[in-house]
């Protein structure tokens, strides 16, 4: 993808749309996060998911995406998983697992999508660090998200605190632009140099996501041709925002 070309700029109205499809996607992961307890199936999540999808008269743009066709309507991904977990019935979440859930929502015509990590009851004192950490990475992301700015910048800041704290970023996933489509431009890595990469303008809107590996940044595909784990089997993190550029504060799209 050229990812300059594929910016798409966004008038209020759309940005309107855009922040009521926010809204429904943090429904749907608070809904989510309710069930995360001993024993509850990572379909039944799905499961979840989608009913509350419904009910707001949204889908997911997940559900039949890439190739082979990604079967579900959320990810979910534990422990070593980095992202793109695709929820069965036999897999049962445990005591002390780190889970990670990302969710989209397709909503009159655009998309909204973010994600959360947290831990199945009582988990490691390294867990809590990287869940604090990475969300953490998000917010210290979002806040160079200003028009002025560019990409770099937000990668920067990424992976500058990421690694002060001595957690790694991955290389291969990064965050991107959204709107009509999931992937627009412009992409947006979780590691980089400030000063580079596209110039930052009101009406773009970018779904920044911070990945992070508590033993290295290399990752690796599973069988599965979807789920990506850290290649040392060590834990992993996940969170994310669409956030919209403004003239003033960045705008976080998907809150409550």
């Amino acid at each position: 993808m050229d990812w300059a070309r594929q910016v798409n700029i966004k008038n209020p109205a759309e940005i309107a749309i855009m922040r009521e499809a926010g809204r429904i996607n943090a429904t749907v992961l608070t809904s989510v996060r309710e069930l995360l307890k001993p024993g509850v199936s990572t379909a039944d999540l799905d499961a979840a998911a989608e009913e509350v999808l419904k009910k707001h008269g949204a889908v997911s743009p997940f559900k039949g995406y890439g190739y082979p066709p990604f079967p579900n309507s959320i990810t979910v991904s534990i422990n070593e998983e980095l992202v793109h977990g695709i929820p069965t019935s036999s897999r049962k979440l445990k005591e002390g697992d780190l889970v990670s859930i990302d969710c989209g929502t397709f909503f009159e015509g655009f998309v909204a999508d973010s994600a959360i990590s947290a831990g199945v009851g009582e988990i490691s004192s390294k867990a809590a660090k990287l869940l604090e950490v990475t969300e953490q990475a998000l917010y210290v992301g979002i806040a160079k998200m200003r028009s002025g700015n560019r990409t770099g910048d937000i990668s920067e800041a990424i992976q500058k605190y990421v690694e002060s704290h001595g957690f790694h970023v991955t290389r291969e996933y990064t965050g991107h632009g959204v709107g009509r489509q999931m992937h627009e431009g412009p992409q947006v890595p979780n590691y980089g140099v400030a000063g580079t990469g596209i110039l930052l303008r009101p009406g773009m809107v970018i779904a920044l996501e911070p990945m992070v590996l508590v033993g290295t940044h290399k990752t690796k595909v599973s069988k599965d041709k979807w789920t990506v784990v850290s290649a040392d089997g060590s834990l992993t993190a996940h969170y994310e925002h669409s956030v919209a550029v403004t003239e003033g504060d960045p705008l976080i799209l998907t809150v409550l």
